[in-house]
Protein backbone atom coordinates (compact mmCIF):
# COMPACT_ATOMS: atom_id res chain seq x y z
CA UNK A 1 0.00 0.00 0.00
CA UNK A 2 1.30 3.25 -1.31
CA UNK A 3 1.28 6.13 0.82
CA UNK A 4 -1.53 8.05 -0.44
CA UNK A 5 -3.74 4.35 -0.05
CA UNK A 6 -2.63 4.55 3.60
CA UNK A 7 -3.81 8.44 3.99
CA UNK A 8 -7.23 7.35 2.67
CA UNK A 9 -7.53 4.14 4.47
CA UNK A 10 -6.74 5.84 7.86
CA UNK A 11 -9.28 8.32 7.64
CA UNK A 12 -11.78 6.11 8.73
CA UNK A 13 -9.80 5.49 11.66
CA UNK A 14 -9.27 9.38 12.16
CA UNK A 15 -13.44 9.26 12.40
CA UNK A 16 -13.45 6.81 15.07
CA UNK A 17 -11.98 9.86 17.32
CA UNK A 18 -13.56 13.03 16.27
CA UNK A 19 -17.42 14.12 16.59
CA UNK A 20 -18.60 13.50 12.82
CA UNK A 21 -21.49 15.53 13.52
CA UNK A 22 -19.68 18.71 14.63
CA UNK A 23 -20.35 21.11 11.11
CA UNK A 24 -15.84 21.21 10.87
CA UNK A 25 -16.43 17.57 10.02
CA UNK A 26 -18.11 18.06 6.37
CA UNK A 27 -15.06 20.26 5.51
CA UNK A 28 -12.86 17.33 6.72
CA UNK A 29 -15.06 14.76 4.20
CA UNK A 30 -14.51 17.16 1.08
CA UNK A 31 -11.10 17.63 1.74
CA UNK A 32 -10.37 13.96 1.91
CA UNK A 33 -12.42 13.45 -1.31
CA UNK A 34 -10.22 16.16 -3.40
CA UNK A 35 -6.87 14.87 -1.74
CA UNK A 36 -8.05 11.17 -3.09
CA UNK A 37 -8.92 12.97 -6.45
CA UNK A 38 -5.77 14.41 -6.96
CA UNK A 39 -2.94 12.55 -4.53
CA UNK A 40 0.24 13.53 -4.20
CA UNK A 41 1.82 16.70 -6.57
CA UNK A 42 4.17 15.57 -8.89
CA UNK A 43 6.88 17.44 -10.95
CA UNK A 44 4.49 17.05 -13.30
CA UNK A 45 2.96 20.38 -12.10
CA UNK A 46 4.83 23.41 -12.90
CA UNK A 47 4.74 24.26 -9.28
CA UNK A 48 6.42 21.18 -8.22
CA UNK A 49 8.80 21.41 -11.37
CA UNK A 50 11.62 21.32 -9.00
CA UNK A 51 11.11 19.27 -5.85
CA UNK A 52 9.97 15.56 -5.85
CA UNK A 53 7.73 14.19 -3.14
CA UNK A 54 8.71 10.40 -4.53
CA UNK A 55 10.76 9.47 -2.22
CA UNK A 56 8.96 9.91 0.64
CA UNK A 57 6.05 8.23 -0.83
CA UNK A 58 7.69 4.91 -0.39
CA UNK A 59 8.59 5.28 3.29
CA UNK A 60 5.82 3.50 6.03
CA UNK A 61 4.87 6.66 7.54
CA UNK A 62 2.67 5.56 11.02
CA UNK A 63 -0.42 8.22 10.22
CA UNK A 64 -0.84 7.97 14.03
CA UNK A 65 1.38 8.21 17.17
CA UNK A 66 0.70 4.28 18.83
CA UNK A 67 1.35 6.18 22.49
CA UNK A 68 1.56 9.52 24.27
CA UNK A 69 6.00 10.70 24.82
CA UNK A 70 7.15 12.25 27.50
CA UNK A 71 9.91 14.74 27.23
CA UNK A 72 12.03 16.80 29.93
CA UNK A 73 12.29 20.30 29.72
CA UNK A 74 16.17 19.51 30.30
CA UNK A 75 16.94 17.54 27.07
CA UNK A 76 14.76 19.95 24.89
CA UNK A 77 15.71 23.20 26.37
CA UNK A 78 17.75 24.57 24.21
CA UNK A 79 15.21 24.43 21.41
CA UNK A 80 13.41 27.06 23.44
CA UNK A 81 13.80 30.62 23.33
CA UNK A 82 15.17 30.88 26.77
CA UNK A 83 16.62 33.89 27.43
CA UNK A 84 13.46 35.85 27.37
CA UNK A 85 9.63 34.32 28.89
CA UNK A 86 6.82 33.52 26.10
CA UNK A 87 3.99 31.48 26.43
CA UNK A 88 4.29 28.15 25.02
CA UNK A 89 2.23 25.49 22.63
CA UNK A 90 4.08 22.09 22.67
CA UNK A 91 3.29 19.00 20.79
CA UNK A 92 5.62 15.65 21.14
CA UNK A 93 4.68 13.58 18.25
CA UNK A 94 1.62 15.55 16.98
CA UNK A 95 0.06 15.16 20.88
CA UNK A 96 -0.04 18.40 22.93
CA UNK A 97 2.56 18.59 25.87
CA UNK A 98 0.43 20.31 29.19
CA UNK A 99 3.92 19.83 30.93
CA UNK A 100 5.98 21.50 28.47
CA UNK A 101 3.91 24.57 27.60
CA UNK A 102 2.20 27.92 29.01
CA UNK A 103 -0.88 28.68 27.68
CA UNK A 104 -3.32 31.59 28.85
CA UNK A 105 -6.73 32.57 28.23
CA UNK A 106 -6.26 36.06 30.26
CA UNK A 107 -7.44 38.34 27.92
CA UNK A 108 -6.27 36.79 24.80
CA UNK A 109 -6.42 33.16 23.89
CA UNK A 110 -3.47 30.86 23.59
CA UNK A 111 -4.52 27.34 23.56
CA UNK A 112 -5.14 24.77 21.32
CA UNK A 113 -7.33 23.63 18.12
CA UNK A 114 -8.29 20.44 19.15
CA UNK A 115 -10.61 22.77 21.92
CA UNK A 116 -11.38 24.83 18.99
CA UNK A 117 -12.97 22.60 17.40
CA UNK A 118 -14.75 20.09 19.69
CA UNK A 119 -15.77 22.94 22.37
CA UNK A 120 -19.28 25.63 21.43
CA UNK A 121 -17.88 28.58 22.77
CA UNK A 122 -15.21 28.61 19.84
CA UNK A 123 -17.70 27.72 17.60
CA UNK A 124 -18.76 30.99 16.19
CA UNK A 125 -14.91 31.93 15.91
CA UNK A 126 -14.54 28.41 13.92
CA UNK A 127 -17.45 29.08 11.50
CA UNK A 128 -15.89 32.51 10.34
CA UNK A 129 -12.23 31.92 9.69
CA UNK A 130 -11.63 27.66 9.54
CA UNK A 131 -10.32 26.99 6.45
CA UNK A 132 -11.49 30.55 4.60
CA UNK A 133 -8.34 31.27 3.37
CA UNK A 134 -6.49 27.64 3.06
CA UNK A 135 -6.40 26.60 -0.78
CA UNK A 136 -9.20 24.24 -1.30
CA UNK A 137 -7.51 23.11 -4.59
CA UNK A 138 -3.69 22.53 -3.20
CA UNK A 139 -3.58 18.48 -2.69
CA UNK A 140 -1.56 18.80 0.79
CA UNK A 141 -3.31 21.55 2.39
CA UNK A 142 -6.78 19.39 1.70
CA UNK A 143 -4.91 16.62 3.04
CA UNK A 144 -3.64 18.40 5.98
CA UNK A 145 -7.51 19.91 6.20
CA UNK A 146 -8.82 16.00 6.35
CA UNK A 147 -6.43 15.18 9.08
CA UNK A 148 -7.26 18.49 11.26
CA UNK A 149 -7.39 17.74 14.75
CA UNK A 150 -4.72 19.65 16.88
CA UNK A 151 -2.18 22.67 16.48
CA UNK A 152 -2.21 25.94 17.96
CA UNK A 153 -4.88 28.23 18.09
CA UNK A 154 -4.40 31.96 18.95
CA UNK A 155 -7.16 34.54 19.08
CA UNK A 156 -5.90 38.21 19.79
CA UNK A 157 -8.94 40.37 20.64
CA UNK A 158 -9.06 44.19 19.39
CA UNK A 159 -6.57 46.49 20.95
CA UNK A 160 -4.48 43.52 22.46
CA UNK A 161 -1.05 42.43 23.26
CA UNK A 162 0.02 38.81 24.51
CA UNK A 163 2.81 40.62 27.36
CA UNK A 164 5.44 38.10 26.03
CA UNK A 165 6.18 36.21 22.81
CA UNK A 166 4.47 32.98 21.94
CA UNK A 167 6.45 29.43 20.92
CA UNK A 168 5.21 26.85 18.68
CA UNK A 169 7.22 23.47 19.18
CA UNK A 170 6.40 20.57 17.52
CA UNK A 171 8.82 17.57 18.38
CA UNK A 172 9.67 13.74 16.74
CA UNK A 173 10.99 11.57 19.59
CA UNK A 174 11.37 8.84 17.38
CA UNK A 175 9.58 6.25 18.60
CA UNK A 176 7.97 5.69 15.67
CA UNK A 177 10.51 4.08 12.69
CA UNK A 178 9.21 6.82 10.62
CA UNK A 179 6.10 8.99 11.54
CA UNK A 180 3.79 11.66 9.53
CA UNK A 181 2.64 14.72 11.31
CA UNK A 182 -0.64 17.14 10.36
CA UNK A 183 -0.48 19.69 12.66
CA UNK A 184 -3.24 23.11 11.95
CA UNK A 185 -2.62 26.44 13.42
CA UNK A 186 -5.51 29.10 13.32
CA UNK A 187 -4.05 32.67 14.34
CA UNK A 188 -6.49 35.41 14.23
CA UNK A 189 -5.44 38.98 14.96
CA UNK A 190 -8.26 41.49 15.55
CA UNK A 191 -8.42 45.27 14.85
CA UNK A 192 -5.72 47.34 16.54
CA UNK A 193 -4.01 43.49 18.10
CA UNK A 194 -0.69 42.81 17.80
CA UNK A 195 1.72 39.17 18.17
CA UNK A 196 5.03 37.64 18.15
CA UNK A 197 5.41 34.19 17.02
CA UNK A 198 7.50 31.88 16.70
CA UNK A 199 7.58 28.35 14.98
CA UNK A 200 9.60 25.41 15.21
CA UNK A 201 10.07 21.74 13.78
CA UNK A 202 12.46 19.49 15.78
CA UNK A 203 13.03 15.81 15.04
CA UNK A 204 14.95 14.45 18.38
CA UNK A 205 15.95 11.41 15.82
CA UNK A 206 17.21 9.77 12.63
CA UNK A 207 13.88 8.01 11.90
CA UNK A 208 12.09 9.39 9.00
CA UNK A 209 9.92 12.30 10.19
CA UNK A 210 7.33 13.88 7.43
CA UNK A 211 5.62 16.68 8.87
CA UNK A 212 2.85 18.45 6.51
CA UNK A 213 1.88 21.64 8.13
CA UNK A 214 -1.17 24.36 7.17
CA UNK A 215 -1.22 27.61 9.06
CA UNK A 216 -3.80 30.42 8.83
CA UNK A 217 -3.17 33.76 9.65
CA UNK A 218 -6.15 36.47 9.70
CA UNK A 219 -4.79 40.21 10.36
CA UNK A 220 -7.38 42.28 10.47
CA UNK A 221 -7.64 46.46 10.35
CA UNK A 222 -4.47 47.57 11.72
CA UNK A 223 -3.81 44.26 12.73
CA UNK A 224 0.38 43.51 13.34
CA UNK A 225 1.78 40.02 13.25
CA UNK A 226 5.56 38.69 13.56
CA UNK A 227 6.33 35.16 12.70
CA UNK A 228 9.21 33.18 12.36
CA UNK A 229 10.29 30.02 11.37
CA UNK A 230 13.21 28.29 12.36
CA UNK A 231 13.78 25.57 9.90
CA UNK A 232 16.98 23.73 11.30
CA UNK A 233 15.71 19.92 11.96
CA UNK A 234 17.59 16.44 11.37
CA UNK A 235 18.90 15.25 8.20
CA UNK A 236 15.90 12.62 8.08
CA UNK A 237 13.17 15.11 8.65
CA UNK A 238 11.52 16.57 5.80
CA UNK A 239 8.59 19.24 5.98
CA UNK A 240 5.67 20.59 3.98
CA UNK A 241 4.74 24.05 5.26
CA UNK A 242 1.68 25.82 3.91
CA UNK A 243 1.04 29.40 5.89
CA UNK A 244 -2.30 31.32 4.10
CA UNK A 245 -2.62 35.13 5.37
CA UNK A 246 -5.73 36.86 5.29
CA UNK A 247 -4.86 40.44 5.56
CA UNK A 248 -7.30 43.92 5.72
CA UNK A 249 -7.05 47.36 5.55
CA UNK A 250 -4.01 49.06 7.53
CA UNK A 251 -2.75 45.45 8.41
CA UNK A 252 0.75 44.38 8.89
CA UNK A 253 2.34 41.19 8.54
CA UNK A 254 6.32 40.44 8.34
CA UNK A 255 7.28 36.57 8.13
CA UNK A 256 10.74 35.77 8.36
CA UNK A 257 11.53 32.27 7.51
CA UNK A 258 15.39 30.78 8.60
CA UNK A 259 15.46 27.47 6.28
CA UNK A 260 19.22 25.66 8.08
CA UNK A 261 18.61 22.07 7.85
CA UNK A 262 16.16 19.21 6.99
CA UNK A 263 16.21 16.33 4.55
CA UNK A 264 13.42 18.35 2.37
CA UNK A 265 11.68 21.50 3.42
CA UNK A 266 9.03 23.10 1.06
CA UNK A 267 7.56 26.60 2.11
CA UNK A 268 4.02 27.83 0.80
CA UNK A 269 3.65 31.20 1.42
CA UNK A 270 0.82 32.71 0.42
CA UNK A 271 -0.30 36.59 1.19
CA UNK A 272 -3.65 37.78 -0.38
CA UNK A 273 -4.32 41.92 0.51
CA UNK A 274 -7.45 42.30 1.06
CA UNK A 275 -8.00 45.75 1.66
CA UNK A 276 -6.20 48.76 1.26
CA UNK A 277 -2.60 50.31 2.89
CA UNK A 278 -1.60 47.01 3.39
CA UNK A 279 2.01 45.89 4.00
CA UNK A 280 3.51 42.47 3.40
CA UNK A 281 6.98 41.34 4.04
CA UNK A 282 8.77 38.51 3.55
CA UNK A 283 12.18 37.82 4.57
CA UNK A 284 14.39 34.67 4.40
CA UNK A 285 17.56 33.37 4.77
CA UNK A 286 18.14 29.47 3.41
CA UNK A 287 22.17 27.81 4.46
CA UNK A 288 22.46 24.49 2.84
CA UNK A 289 25.18 21.35 2.56
CA UNK A 290 24.78 17.74 2.13
CA UNK A 291 22.40 16.88 -0.09
CA UNK A 292 19.88 18.87 1.61
CA UNK A 293 16.67 20.91 -0.48
CA UNK A 294 14.64 23.51 0.65
CA UNK A 295 11.87 25.26 -2.24
CA UNK A 296 10.83 28.41 -1.11
CA UNK A 297 6.85 29.24 -3.12
CA UNK A 298 5.78 32.87 -2.31
CA UNK A 299 2.56 34.57 -3.61
CA UNK A 300 1.83 38.21 -2.48
CA UNK A 301 -1.71 38.86 -4.68
CA UNK A 302 -2.56 42.86 -4.72
CA UNK A 303 -6.06 42.79 -4.67
CA UNK A 304 -6.91 46.47 -3.33
CA UNK A 305 -4.72 49.76 -4.21
CA UNK A 306 -2.25 51.48 -2.11
CA UNK A 307 -0.45 48.42 -0.53
CA UNK A 308 2.88 47.61 -0.28
CA UNK A 309 5.12 44.00 -0.33
CA UNK A 310 8.69 43.26 0.43
CA UNK A 311 10.82 39.82 0.02
CA UNK A 312 14.13 39.62 0.71
CA UNK A 313 15.41 35.89 0.09
CA UNK A 314 19.17 35.05 0.59
CA UNK A 315 20.59 31.63 0.45
CA UNK A 316 24.04 30.15 0.56
CA UNK A 317 24.31 26.59 -1.13
CA UNK A 318 27.09 24.16 -0.49
CA UNK A 319 28.13 20.39 -1.40
CA UNK A 320 25.17 18.96 -3.38
CA UNK A 321 22.42 20.77 -2.20
CA UNK A 322 19.68 22.10 -3.99
CA UNK A 323 17.30 25.40 -3.47
CA UNK A 324 14.32 26.46 -5.39
CA UNK A 325 12.42 30.19 -5.17
CA UNK A 326 9.74 30.77 -6.66
CA UNK A 327 8.11 34.16 -6.34
CA UNK A 328 4.61 35.23 -7.60
CA UNK A 329 3.09 38.55 -7.45
CA UNK A 330 -0.33 39.60 -8.23
CA UNK A 331 -1.16 43.19 -8.94
CA UNK A 332 -4.97 43.16 -10.21
CA UNK A 333 -6.51 46.01 -12.03
CA UNK A 334 -8.02 48.18 -9.65
CA UNK A 335 -4.93 47.66 -7.47
CA UNK A 336 -3.47 50.64 -8.51
CA UNK A 337 -0.22 52.41 -6.66
CA UNK A 338 0.92 49.13 -5.71
CA UNK A 339 4.33 49.34 -4.53
CA UNK A 340 5.78 45.76 -4.66
CA UNK A 341 9.94 44.64 -4.33
CA UNK A 342 11.04 41.02 -4.71
CA UNK A 343 14.65 40.25 -4.68
CA UNK A 344 16.87 36.72 -4.39
CA UNK A 345 19.72 36.90 -3.82
CA UNK A 346 22.14 33.23 -3.99
CA UNK A 347 26.09 32.06 -3.51
CA UNK A 348 26.77 28.74 -4.42
CA UNK A 349 29.85 27.49 -3.10
CA UNK A 350 30.27 24.08 -4.28
CA UNK A 351 30.24 23.14 -7.92
CA UNK A 352 27.71 20.44 -6.93
CA UNK A 353 25.48 22.84 -5.25
CA UNK A 354 22.44 24.24 -7.46
CA UNK A 355 19.37 26.66 -7.61
CA UNK A 356 16.63 27.40 -9.55
CA UNK A 357 14.99 30.81 -9.06
CA UNK A 358 11.82 32.31 -11.26
CA UNK A 359 10.34 35.67 -10.11
CA UNK A 360 7.12 36.15 -11.68
CA UNK A 361 5.18 39.61 -12.06
CA UNK A 362 1.25 39.46 -12.97
CA UNK A 363 0.52 42.99 -13.61
CA UNK A 364 -2.63 43.93 -14.42
CA UNK A 365 -2.73 48.09 -13.28
CA UNK A 366 -0.99 50.48 -14.86
CA UNK A 367 0.10 53.39 -11.89
CA UNK A 368 2.47 50.27 -10.03
CA UNK A 369 5.91 50.62 -8.64
CA UNK A 370 7.10 46.70 -9.16
CA UNK A 371 10.95 45.40 -9.67
CA UNK A 372 12.30 42.04 -9.11
CA UNK A 373 15.18 39.81 -9.59
CA UNK A 374 17.91 37.24 -8.69
CA UNK A 375 21.32 36.88 -8.85
CA UNK A 376 23.46 33.51 -8.38
CA UNK A 377 26.88 33.84 -8.35
CA UNK A 378 30.17 33.01 -5.87
CA UNK A 379 32.28 34.95 -3.54
CA UNK A 380 33.55 37.81 -4.69
CA UNK A 381 37.36 37.29 -5.01
CA UNK A 382 38.74 41.04 -5.31
CA UNK A 383 36.78 40.94 -1.46
CA UNK A 384 37.84 37.77 -0.74
CA UNK A 385 41.58 39.07 -1.02
CA UNK A 386 41.76 42.38 0.31
CA UNK A 387 40.54 40.06 3.75
CA UNK A 388 43.85 37.69 3.28
CA UNK A 389 45.73 41.19 3.24
CA UNK A 390 44.68 42.25 6.17
CA UNK A 391 45.66 38.67 7.76
CA UNK A 392 42.71 36.93 7.46
CA UNK A 393 43.24 33.06 6.36
CA UNK A 394 40.88 32.30 3.69
CA UNK A 395 38.82 30.02 4.82
CA UNK A 396 37.94 32.71 7.84
CA UNK A 397 37.15 35.09 4.87
CA UNK A 398 35.05 33.17 2.77
CA UNK A 399 32.82 32.10 6.08
CA UNK A 400 32.85 36.16 6.89
CA UNK A 401 31.91 37.17 3.59
CA UNK A 402 28.70 34.47 3.28
CA UNK A 403 28.13 35.86 6.90
CA UNK A 404 27.73 39.48 5.85
CA UNK A 405 25.89 38.31 2.60
CA UNK A 406 23.28 36.56 4.71
CA UNK A 407 22.81 38.91 8.32
CA UNK A 408 21.36 41.35 6.50
CA UNK A 409 17.74 39.97 6.47
CA UNK A 410 17.99 40.41 10.22
CA UNK A 411 17.52 43.95 10.60
CA UNK A 412 13.76 43.33 10.75
CA UNK A 413 13.27 40.57 13.34
CA UNK A 414 11.85 42.35 16.39
CA UNK A 415 12.76 40.10 19.00
CA UNK A 416 15.79 40.98 20.25
CA UNK A 417 17.30 37.92 21.94
CA UNK A 418 15.81 35.65 18.46
CA UNK A 419 17.86 38.11 16.49
CA UNK A 420 21.15 37.41 18.56
CA UNK A 421 20.20 33.55 18.40
CA UNK A 422 19.40 33.80 14.34
CA UNK A 423 22.60 35.63 14.09
CA UNK A 424 25.06 33.47 16.09
CA UNK A 425 23.36 30.45 14.00
CA UNK A 426 24.40 31.92 10.50
CA UNK A 427 27.55 32.33 11.46
CA UNK A 428 28.34 28.73 13.28
CA UNK A 429 26.45 27.07 9.49
CA UNK A 430 29.44 29.44 7.90
CA UNK A 431 31.85 28.45 10.20
CA UNK A 432 32.39 31.51 12.14
CA UNK A 433 32.93 30.69 15.57
CA UNK A 434 31.09 32.94 18.31
CA UNK A 435 30.74 29.80 20.72
CA UNK A 436 27.23 29.32 20.76
CA UNK A 437 24.80 26.06 20.32
CA UNK A 438 21.34 25.88 18.81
Amino acid sequence: MDLKDKLISSFMAFENNVDVEHPVHDVRTEAIKNFEKKGFPTKKEEAWKYTSLNSLQKIDFSIFPKEENALEYKDVKKYFLHEIDTYKIVFIDGIYSSYLSETTHDGVDICLMSAALTKPMYQPVIDVYFNKVASKDESLTTLNTAFSREGAYIYIPKNKMPRKPIEILHFATGNEASLMLQPRNLIIVEENAEVQIIERHQSLTGNEVLTNSVTEIFAAENGIVDYYKIQNDAPTASLIDNTYIDQKDKSVVRVHTFSFGGKLTRNNLNFYQNGEYIDSTMKGVTILGDKQHVDHHTLVHHIEPNCESHQDYKGIYGDSSTGVFNGKIIVDKIAQKTNAFQQNNNILVSDKATINTKPQLEIFADDVKCSHGCTIGQLDEDALFYLQTRGIPQKEARALLMYAFANNVLATVRIPELKTRINKLIANKLGVNLGFDL
